[in-house]
């Protein structure tokens, strides 16, 4: 079982930043698949960003160059910063793992005023 617990989001004006943060319930070293999502009012969830096996890292196209993925392993935390948020950008976010199951957080919502 792992627990993920969002924080980070809020309202901010376009071109403005957030730093979304995921803190899990147990050590992430090992973990090969975790990453950011999110599902904006009416639209499906989809991926905004995650760390792969192996290290690596995707983004969807709409966030490249803007987003950045991190993490921390000793302190079980995995970070998103948004720069230069736009409109688009305003959902829920949600942080995901598929080691040892599937698991999500609750979500945290960011709001991106024009």
């Amino acid at each position: 079982q792992v627990q993920l617990v969002e924080s980070g989001g809020g309202l901010v004006q376009a071109g403005g930043s957030l730093r979304l943060s995921c803190i899990f319930s147990r050590s992430i070293s090992s973990f090969n698949f975790m990453g950011w999502y999110r599902q904006a009012t009416g639209k499906e969830r989809e991926l905004v960003a995650a760390f792969t096996s192996g290290g690596s890292t995707n983004y969807v196209d709409a966030v490249k160059g803007r987003f950045t993925i991190s993490k921390d392993n000793a302190k079980n935390t995995m970070y998103l910063q948004m720069n230069s948020l736009t409109p688009k950008a305003t959902a829920v976010y949600y942080c995901h793992t598929r080691s040892y199951g599937r698991y999500w957080g609750q979500g945290t919502p960011v709001t991106v005023s024009s």
